[in-house]
C-alpha cells in the first residue's frame, strides 16, 4: 500500500448519490444488510471513481483491468458503523472485490488516504509485503495487521502477480513508466529501495539452455 492523494468528488455526485441516500437514510436511519443492498446509490460512481484513481486498487496499489471489472466502492469506513458516511465520496475507495471481501466491516486497515510511502516495503527476494524496520511497533503493529486482514501475501495469486511485473520489468518487457502508472507501488519500492537498474541484474532470465 502507498499514499493515494484524495480527489474531489464529481460534479453531479450529489444528485446520483448523495441526496437520494439521504432521502434513504431520512426513512431508515440505521439500516441492515438487506436494506442497503436496495439502495446501492453508490455504484452510481464507480465509474467516475474508477477514472479519477486512475483504475489502481486502493489498498493492493494494482492496476484494475477494465475489461474484466471496473472494480468496487470500499466504504472505508463500513456502513453499519457511519450510515451517515455511507453515500460520501469521502468515505469511498477504489478496489479490487477481492480487496473489498477481505477487507468487509473490519477497522483494522490503514487508510490509503492517510499512510506514507515507505511504511509499506516490497521484500524482492520473497516478493511479500512487510513494514518497514524502522517504524516505531504501533505503526509497525497497524501494517502487519493490514497486511494480514487483505491477505496481501496469503493470496497466492497476488504475490505471483507481483513476482511477475518484477520479473517483466528486470527482463525489459515492461519499462518503469509502465509500472509507475499501472503498478506504483511497485515502481515507488523499486526507486524508494534503489534498485530500478539492480533488480534487472539480480532477476534476468538466464539465456535459454544455461
Amino acid at each position: 500500500m502507498i499514499f493515494v492523494q484524495e480527489q474531489p468528488e464529481p460534479a453531479d455526485f450529489s444528485t446520483k448519490v448523495r441526496m437520494p441516500g439521504q432521502n434513504f437514510l431520512t426513512k431508515i436511519p440505521h439500516p441492515t444488510s438487506a436494506q442497503y443492498k436496495k439502495k446501492r446509490f453508490w455504484k452510481e460512481c464507480l465509474a467516475d471513481l474508477y477514472m479519477v484513481y486512475n483504475g489502481i486498487c486502493a489498498y493492493s496499489a494494482q492496476w484494475i483491468p477494465p475489461h474484466i471489472s471496473k472494480g468496487s466502492v470500499d466504504h472505508y469506513i463500513p456502513k453499519h458503523f457511519a450510515p451517515e458516511l455511507a453515500y460520501e465520496w469521502s468515505n469511498y475507495r477504489l478496489c479490487t472485490e477481492r480487496m473489498n471481501n477481505n477487507k468487509d466491516d473490519f477497522m483494522d486497515v490503514m487508510d490509503p488516504f492517510r499512510v506514507q510511502n515507505g511504511w509499506f516495503t516490497i521484500n524482492f527476494t520473497t516478493f511479500f509485503i512487510e513494514p518497514e524496520d524502522s517504524l516505531p511497533d504501533h505503526l509497525k503493529a497497524a501494517v502487519e495487521d493490514t497486511i494480514t486482514r487483505l491477505k496481501l501475501n496469503e493470496d497466492d495469486p497476488l504475490v505471483q502477480d507481483r513476482a511477475n511485473l518484477i520479473q517483466m520489468y528486470s527482463d525489459n518487457d515492461v519499462s518503469f513508466e509502465f509500472l509507475e502508472k499501472r503498478y506504483p507501488f511497485i515502481a515507488s519500492e523499486l526507486d524508494r529501495q534503489g534498485l530500478k537498474e539492480a533488480i534487472k541484474t539480480r532477476l534476468r532470465k538466464k539465456p535459454f539452455g544455461a
